[in-house]
């Protein structure tokens, strides 16, 4: 019955992408997508049985379709699929929703319903603009998902438009379905001081039933132009206590940058670090991290353009990890990676 569904699926899929690459401009329908593949080597890990494993897999894959309709309405529907990343599981990438919303939209304002991105680290991962490389650093650490379920209101005002807003009342469980009855409101407020600067504070309420109520709050400032982007980050979470255990204070920091060397080939580096152990990290796809201690993420390294929609991109991932509530520090993990990134 399994393999059934997945060929209904498989089916489903190839007839959607022949049908939306038949319609016609004057339908204002646009199917795009966009591919993360790694060759990747853990080199050095805390981890022993993950420790030399190395291999070929996809981070992501993105196969997303937009329609516009009437009356300042439009819609999109983003699948996505990826391998495991847990170096255990060994099972076929299966498509999920990633994104499903209607959006109205006037001049400077939109109206959304439907699973769409949250506002947690929309604006840093602009800035750091590699997320094909790594998530933003919010995201890397649990802070909270990139897309939810419910209402998100966006726009802009004052002279210039340099304002910018971010409203999202959802249900706070990402894209899967409702399982309590708490909700998770969340809001960011940006100002563009100028073409390239931007300051952005941010703060959420998540209440939940059967998990401790969390409250985030964050400021990130940003600089992005035509030859060089950074970015400073800091962003704290206070996660309530649960049958007791104790409440948990998170404290992240980063800073990022990325600069163009030549026409073909730019550079990025980046630091994140969290000054307490990260809750259940061994469990983060793609690159575990060791729980109940202080770690410090770097990456680094190039994008070469082989064309403007397709990029190689060597770089390296290392964990640094510090004080430790255990008896020894774990060693530190280092990760080369060759990364292909292509969009169509």
């Amino acid at each position: 019955m399994k393999r059934i569904i997945l060929y209904a699926i498989l089916w489903l899929c190839l007839y959607t992408t022949s049908a939306f690459a038949q319609v016609s401009v004057g339908d204002q329908g646009e199917f795009s997508g966009l591919v993360y593949s790694d060759y990747y080597w853990m080199a050095q890990h805390h981890n022993d049985d993950i420790e030399g494993k190395n291999g070929f897999w996809f981070r992501r894959i993105y196969a997303t379709y937009e329609h516009g309709l009437s009356n300042g309405f439009s819609t999109r529907l983003r699948l996505e699929m990826n391998s495991s990343g847990d170096f255990q599981s060994d099972s076929e990438m299966i498509p999920n929703v990633k994104d499903a919303y209607l959006k109205w939209q006037n001049e400077n304002h939109q109206f959304l319903v439907g699973i769409s991105g949250s506002p947690l680290f929309g604006t840093t991962e602009d800035v750091w603009s590699y997320r094909s490389i790594q998530k933003a650093p919010q995201d890397l650490y649990d802070f909270g998902s990139s897309r939810d379920f419910g209402l998100s209101f966006k726009g802009e005002f004052g002279n210039n438009e340099a304002f910018n807003y971010h409203l999202f009342l959802g249900n706070g469980n990402s894209n899967k379905p409702e399982i309590d009855k708490g909700k998770k409101v969340s809001l960011a407020l940006s100002y563009n001081f100028t073409g390239n600067i931007v300051i952005e504070g941010y703060g959420d309420y998540h209440s939940r039933t059967n998990n401790p109520d969390s409250y985030t709050a964050q400021i990130f400032g940003g600089y992005k132009s035509e030859q060089l982007n950074a970015g400073l980050l800091y962003s704290s979470q206070y996660r309530e206590s649960e049958l007791g255990n104790p409440s948990q204070d998170l404290d992240l920091v980063s800073v990022f940058t990325n600069f163009t060397i030549n026409e073909d080939i730019s550079g990025y580096i980046r630091a994140d670090h969290l000054f307490d152990g990260y809750p259940n990290g061994g469990d983060n796809s793609y690159i575990p991290f060791a729980e109940n201690v202080e770690s410090t993420f770097i990456v680094g390294g190039l994008d070469i353009s082989l064309s403007d929609q397709v990029h190689l991109m060597p770089n390296i991932e290392s964990i640094i990890y510090g004080e430790n509530l255990q008896e020894n520090i774990p060693d530190t993990d280092i990760i080369p990676r060759l990364t292909l990134f292509y969009e169509f």
